[in-house]
């Protein structure tokens, strides 16, 4: 069934009951580095599409989504400066799996206590995304989780600056998409991002977001 995108738009259409329904049949992957390669790769230079071909580290990251008295928000982090990998970015909470993870969806839900203290109790699992390969070696699962009003914060600051919302339907709405032509090596490839309140999400985790809300919408 495709979705009347216009539906979504009058207030209220977008509910923690109708995200329920629409990820209710997604499995978590079997196997976590069986990455589907993003649409119009073979645009994208030679560095990039050689990428997911190299050794790949399975990484889990959860697309947490807040309830606050029937409205809907994503969660996102800025990362700290001082990180070897993606320092300074936006991204979801979230890592590589480690030795003890029983799969990625715990390694998502570790990742999340561990950067900005939400306990795994008010967090309820209602989707998975599938793998995605990113440039700097990383297989990452992308798990949605709508996380209770009763869930504080805990920033580690050693790892996240800061943590801010976004709405949901924000980022569902294609409206909001800004393309552009960003430049890796020398060479130019389009991508979307988004801009809220002088906040850019943009590449891997901007990435996440057009797969959720296509799932969501073109399911």
């Amino acid at each position: 069934m495709v979705l009347n995108i216009s539906a979504l738009r009058k207030p209220g259409a977008v509910t923690a009951e109708w995200l329920r329904e629409r990820l209710a049949d997604t499995r978590l992957p079997e196997n976590p580095l069986n990455v589907t390669l993003p649409p119009g790769i073979g645009r994208w230079p030679a560095a990039l599409r050689e990428s997911p071909g190299t050794a790949l580290t399975p990484a889990g990251v959860l697309i947490p989504i807040l309830e606050r008295a029937g409205d809907l928000s994503v969660l996102l982090t800025q990362r700290s400066a001082a990180l070897k990998h993606h320092a300074g970015q936006i991204s979801f909470p979230g890592g590589s799996m480690e030795e003890q993870d029983r799969d990625v969806a715990m390694t998502a839900i570790r990742e999340t206590r561990e950067e900005v203290g939400i306990d795994p109790q008010h967090v309820s699992v209602i989707g998975y995304l599938g793998p995605m390969p990113t440039i700097t070696g990383y297989a990452v699962t992308p798990i949605v989780g709508l996380v209770s009003a009763a869930a504080e914060l805990v920033i580690d600051r050693s790892e996240v600056e800061f943590a801010f919302e976004v709405p949901l339907e924000f980022l569902l709405d294609a409206r909001n998409d800004k393309r552009v032509e960003r430049e890796f090596e020398g060479h130019s490839v389009a991508m979307v991002e988004f801009h809220y309140e002088q906040r850019r999400i943009w590449g891997a985790t901007a990435h996440m977001v057009l797969l959720l809300r296509q799932y969501l919408i073109n399911k």
